[in-house]
Parts: structure tokens; sequence; C-alpha cells
């Protein structure tokens, strides 16, 4: 998990949206979410949000697995988990992302 984590957010920190490998990323995302730590969580839904994924299923698997690992979440991570909340609420305003509830808390991080 880390590495496909790694390679989206060096990608998108890139500016670089390589859609047939962010593609592939998702999809082996999402059979793995709950297997991520905290940092993967955070880098890969920051780095889908940067590149302007439009599938918000993974956005929802992201966003549940760092709502259920909020204790371990650093200063950073919650930062990057704030940018996601933002352009989630902007892509699908009547969404309800799990993490929208800790936005206040995470702005304070950013």
């Amino acid at each position: 998990p880390q590495s496909m984590a790694n390679t989206v957010w060096a990608f998108a920190t890139a500016g670089v949206a390589a859609r047939t490998l962010f593609e592939v990323i998702a999809t082996q995302a999402q059979r793995r979410v709950s297997g991520f730590n905290s940092q993967a969580v955070a880098n890969m839904a920051w780095a889908f949000a940067c590149v302007g994924w439009d599938r918000r299923q993974l956005f929802l698997e992201l966003g549940a697995t760092a709502a259920e690992r909020l204790l371990y979440l650093n200063e950073a991570e919650k930062s990057q988990l704030y940018l996601v909340a933002l352009y989630v609420r902007i892509e699908w305003p009547d969404l309800n992302f799990p993490l929208s509830s800790h936005l206040e808390s995470f702005k304070a991080a950013y």
C-alpha cells in the first residue's frame, strides 16, 4: 500500500496526472484500503484530489479509513486531509464525506 501511495503522491507533486496509472492504482487501493496506514491514506487521498480525480467512491473509502485512524494522524496528514475534504465538498456538495465533521480540527493543522 505504501508504494502505491508514494507513486501517486510523486506524480501529483510533479503535476503529472497519468490517467492509466492512477486508474490501476485506484482499483488496487479500493481493494486494499483497509491495510493502509494513516500516511498512505492521507498521501493517496491528497494525490487523487490534486489531479482532480472524478470517482467519489475512492474518496469515500479513503475518507472512511482516515476517520478510523483519526488518533494516529499527524499534523501533515491532517493538513492533506483538510485539502481533500475541501476538494470533495466542492466536487460533490451533497456527499456525506466521512471527514466532513473534522474539517475545523484539520484546518488548524493547515
